[in-house]
Formats: C-alpha cells, sequence, structure tokens
C-alpha cells in the first residue's frame, strides 16, 4: 500500500557516484509505506568534491529526516556526523544518518550486519571459519568487523589500495579476536570467499579474485546488486558452491536501515 506524495511527506535521500545501480529509492520507499510512514527515498548523484556542500544544502530542508550513504561517501559521511554509533566509530564510515533533535546528523552502519545476517539466511555460519574478503571500503570494513565478531577463526582482508587495507586490518586486530592478515586474489584454502568491491557492476571487469581456484566446498558471496548474478556468482555456482548475493544483502541491510531511520 502507497502513501500519497503531498506536502506532508518526509523526504529521505541516498546519494552516491553514481547513483543509478541502486535499489533503495524503491525498496525502502515501500518498507517506509508498509509500515504506513509518509516518506520517500529520492536518489541523489554527487561527486565527492561536492558532497559537503550538498550535504549542507539538504540540511536545510526541514522536511529532510535520513541520508542514506552509497559508494564512495561511507568515509567522508562519517566526517559529516555530529554523533554515530559505536560500531560507526570504529569503523570511521556511515551508509545511514538520521536528524539529531538540533538538526545535526547521526550516523550507523549496517551493511556488515545486514551481510552476515543474508549469509545466515544462506546457510553460512562464520563461526569457526577461514573468510577472504576481497574490499576494504565503506561496505568491506563494515563486513570485515562484521565477521570477526560473528567469530571467523581467521580473516584474510585484500583490497588494492594497500594503505586503506594495512589501516582495516590492524584495526580490527587491534580486537584481538582472531588472527587478521593481509591476503590475496587467491582463494585457496578458504572456507568463505567474499567480494565487497564493485568489480563486476560492468560486463567487462575481470573477476575480484581469481576464480579459477575456487572450489565447490566454499561459501561465495558479493555486495553487487546490480547484475543480479554477478559473473563471480556464476562462476561460484558453475562450481556447485553455495552463494549469496547483493540482492540477500540488500534486504537484510533495508529492514536494519528502516528500522533505524523510524525509531527516532
Amino acid at each position: 500500500m502507497s502513501e500519497p506524495l503531498n506536502g506532508a511527506t518526509r523526504v529521505h535521500y541516498i546519494v552516491g557516484d553514481p547513483i543509478a545501480q541502486v535499489k533503495s529509492p524503491a525498496g525502502v520507499t515501500q518498507a517506509y509505506h508498509d509500515r504506513g510512514h509518509n516518506a520517500y527515498v529520492m536518489p541523489a548523484h554527487v561527486a565527492p568534491a561536492q558532497l559537503a556542500d550538498w550535504v549542507a544544502g539538504v540540511s536545510l530542508a526541514q522536511n529532510v529526516d535520513a541520508i542514506i550513504v552509497t559508494v564512495p561517501h561511507k568515509f567522508a559521511c562519517f566526517d559529516l556526523c555530529a554523533t554515530t554509533s559505536d560500531r560507526a566509530a570504529f569503523l570511521h564510515t556511515v551508509n545511514t544518518m538520521r536528524r539529531n533533535p538540533d538538526g545535526t546528523w547521526h550516523g550507523d552502519m549496517f551493511d556488515g550486519l545486514g551481510f552476515v545476517s543474508a549469509m545466515q539466511d544462506n546457510g553460512c555460519q562464520p563461526a569457526g571459519k577461514k573468510a577472504l574478503l576481497v574490499g576494504a571500503g565503506g561496505a568491506g570494513s563494515a563486513i570485515a568487523h562484521a565477521l570477526v565478531v560473528a567469530g571467523v577463526r581467521q580473516l584474510a582482508i585484500y583490497d588494492a589500495d594497500t594503505a586503506r587495507r594495512t589501516t582495516l586490518v590492524e584495526r580490527l586486530a587491534s580486537l584481538g579476536q582472531c588472527p587478521v592478515t593481509h591476503g590475496s586474489g587467491d582463494p585457496t584454502g578458504f572456507d568463505i570467499v567474499l567480494n565487497a568491491t564493485p568489480v563486476g557492476m560492468q560486463a567487462s571487469d575481470p573477476y575480484p579474485l581469481d576464480a579459477e581456484k575456487i572450489t565447490g566446498n566454499m561459501f561465495v558471496g558479493c555486495v553487487i546488486t546490480a547484475p543480479a548474478i554477478t559473473p563471480l556468482i556464476a562462476a561460484a555456482r558453475a562450481k556447485g558452491c553455495p552463494t549469496m548475493t547483493g540482492t540477500h544483502m540488500f534486504g537484510r541491510v533495508r529492514d536494519l536501515m528502516v528500522d533505524f531511520l523510524l525509531e527516532a
């Protein structure tokens, strides 16, 4: 049941660069309407250089209640929040921002919790497993943290940006919950193999890791929602691997974001 678009509608944005691939405008809007909340999510294509000015501008509108954040703005939006959850503060990244009573922004990060929940929905229990994660960006950082909290036996992280990878490895290793190491594109020996990069969104993209070395006993997941089945997931399924897609993740993340945005 859709709520009418009218002057009382609360405006929520999702901001990214690019933005055309995201599912949040329809999916989160429908989740609001299912709960009887008159709000719509609008996409905003904003380049990194203009992000701070854009946030300052939309903050002037008193009917703008939330900003959902996607690639590549998750780290930058952390710095635009006056307050954050402990999880976001540890990661220095956010994917959801809601208004504080004084009009400033409060941020949290749900990519990791949503991803691990989607893994469990698809039959993978991370506890005690050895995991390889490709990608140390905003989503990757959150997924890495959630995997450590979920009890993986070992986590290896691979990212071409060595400085970003090193920062994440050292931060997670400081928790002392499991060995966290620098990985590579070779998935040999891992129980769980995950892609948290945009590699696979374009038909011309290479695999984000060495797909030839995937074996049927591995669980393979990906954050990408469009295409629904990335070449990595297709290759894993051809080898008999259990998998999860970005669409699975999105459903779980959406529910966590909506809970957060409507509890204020």
